[in-house]
C-alpha cells in the first residue's frame, strides 16, 4: 500500500474506534466460508430460476420482463466479485480469487484490474481527479439518463479490455497497478478478450443461448445497477471524510440479498475488510453518525437537489 492508502486505512480505524467499542468490533471482523458459500449458492439458484423463466417465455412478450429480471440479478454478480476482491467474503483467499474472477468474467470486469482500481477508490473516495471509480454529479437530465443507460459503462469496460489486451495501460492505470502485476493484468485482459470474441463468433454462427441468457439480460439489467451505484457517493461531499463522502441506504431484504449488503456502503468504507454479512450489525452501531437514505429513490431525489441547485 502507498502512504495515502495507509493514511486512509488508519483514518477509518480511528473513526470506527471512536464509534464502536473494541470488544464489539472484534467479533464482526471474524471471517468464515459458510455464510458466503450459502449466499453464493442462493444467488446462483436465483439466476438459474430466472433463466428457466426466460426459456419458458420464448416466443412470448413475457420473455422481455424475464430477461430484465435475469439481467438485474446477473449484473449484481458485481456484488460477490466486490466482496471477494476485498478478500472478505470467504476466509480462504484462493476461494475469493476464483469466485471474483468468474463473476468478473460474466459481467466483463476483469478481477485483478478491478482489485487494484478499487483499492485506489478506497484511498481517494469521491475525490475528483483522484478516485479511480468516481461517478460525477450529472449536469443535466441528459447526462443523468446517459449514465443510467449503461452505455458509458459498456464502452469503458470493453475499450479498456481491448487496450490492455494490446499491452496499453493508461497513465492512471500505471499509477494504481504495481509494476510486478502489469503483465498479469495485460494477460488477464487478453483472456477476457478471447472469451468475448469467441462468444461473439458463436452468436454470429447461430448459437442463440448467449443472446437470450446473457447479452440481452445484461443490457437490460445494467441501468438498474447504474441506478444503485449512483446512490453510494454521488451527491455527497467531495472530501476525504468517510463520515461524509459515502451514503448508506435502507432497502428491502431482496435488494440487500442481491447486493450482498452493499447498501451499507458507508459502513463498508469504514471497515473495508469486514465480512459483508456483518455490515448490518455495524450499521446498528454507527447509523446515528453516518448519512443514511431511505430507499434508492430517496437517494436519487437528494442527488437531483444538487443538480438543480449546483454549488
Amino acid at each position: 500500500m502507498t502512504q495515502t492508502d495507509d493514511d486512509t486505512a488508519m483514518a477509518a480505524r480511528q473513526i470506527v474506534s471512536t464509534l464502536v467499542p473494541r470488544e464489539a468490533m472484534k467479533p464482526l471482523m471474524m471471517k468464515s466460508n459458510g455464510p458466503a458459500a450459502v449466499h453464493l449458492l442462493a444467488h446462483l439458484l436465483l439466476i438459474g430460476g430466472l433463466a428457466y423463466l426466460v426459456g419458458s417465455a420464448q416466443g412470448h412478450w413475457l420473455v422481455w420482463p424475464a430477461m430484465f429480471a435475469l439481467g438485474v440479478v446477473l449484473t449484481h454478480l458485481f456484488a460477490p466479485q466486490h466482496e471477494c476482491a476485498h478478500f472478505s467474503a470467504f476466509k480462504t483467499r484462493r476461494v475469493n480469487e476464483v469466485v471474483a474472477s468468474i463473476c468478473g468474467a460474466v459481467i466483463m470486469v476483469p478481477e485483478i484490474h478491478f482489485r487494484y482500481e478499487h483499492t485506489k477508490h478506497h484511498s481517494y473516495t469521491n475525490l475528483v481527479g483522484q478516485d479511480s471509480q468516481y461517478i460525477p454529479l450529472p449536469k443535466s437530465l441528459f447526462h443523468y439518463g446517459w449514465y443510467l443507460s449503461g452505455l458509458p459503462y459498456w464502452w469503458g469496460s470493453l475499450s479498456g479490455i481491448a487496450k490492455r489486451s494490446l499491452g496499453r495501460l493508461s497513465e492512471e492505470e500505471l499509477g494504481f497497478i504495481p509494476v510486478g502485476e502489469r503483465g498479469t493484468v495485460i494477460w488477464e485482459a487478453r483472456a477476457h478478450a478471447a472469451l468475448y470474441v469467441s462468444l461473439a463468433l458463436a452468436m454470429v454462427w447461430g448459437w442463440s443461448a448467449p443472446v437470450w441468457y446473457w447479452l440481452l439480460p445484461m443490457l437490460l439489467g445494467q441501468p438498474v445497477m447504474r441506478f444503485i451505484r449512483m446512490t453510494e457517493h454521488v451527491g455527497r461531499p467531495t472530501l476525504l471524510n468517510l463520515l461524509q463522502n459515502t451514503r448508506s441506504t435502507q432497502v428491502a431484504w431482496g435488494w440487500r440479498f442481491i447486493a450482498w449488503n452493499m447498501n451499507y456502503h458507508c459502513e463498508h468504507h469504514l471497515a473495508p475488510t469486514m465480512p459483508y454479512h456483518a455490515l448490518p450489525k455495524l450499521n446498528r452501531l454507527v447509523r446515528d453518525h453516518i448519512p443514511v437514505g431511505r430507499g434508492y429513490p430517496a437517494a436519487h431525489r437528494e442527488i437531483w437537489r444538487h443538480v438543480s441547485r449546483p454549488g
